[in-house]
């Protein structure tokens, strides 16, 4: 994933990135290559529905917040999955704007 790495890239030298994420399972919410913008965040500064970057199985993914509890979150799509919970630290950045 090509985005990945440019998402990666950006908020390592500058704290915010702007990539154009591809794949289904944020629709409704992002559609496949519409241009997202990230901003370095922890696990500690997101909240409840919160579009997130997050390292998953060693990979990375775009997902929404769907629970916290102390300190793990409960990371899902935008179809209704859950896919299971995360440590803080796993935390990249959180979607701050959406555009077409």
């Amino acid at each position: 994933m090509g985005w990945v790495k440019e998402a990666r890239k950006q908020l390592e030298a500058n704290g915010v990135a702007r990539v154009r994420p591809q794949g289904g399972s944020m629709r409704g919410r992002i559609e496949s290559g519409q241009l997202v913008t990230i901003r370095r965040a922890g696990g500690e500064e997101v909240e409840l529905g919160d579009a997130v970057f997050v390292r998953w199985k060693n990979n990375y993914i775009l997902h929404l917040v769907k629970g916290i509890e102390e300190d793990r979150i409960l990371i899902g799509n935008n179809l209704g999955k859950a896919n299971g919970w995360i440590g803080y630290g796993d935390v990249i950045g959180k979607v701050v704007a959406v555009e077409d």
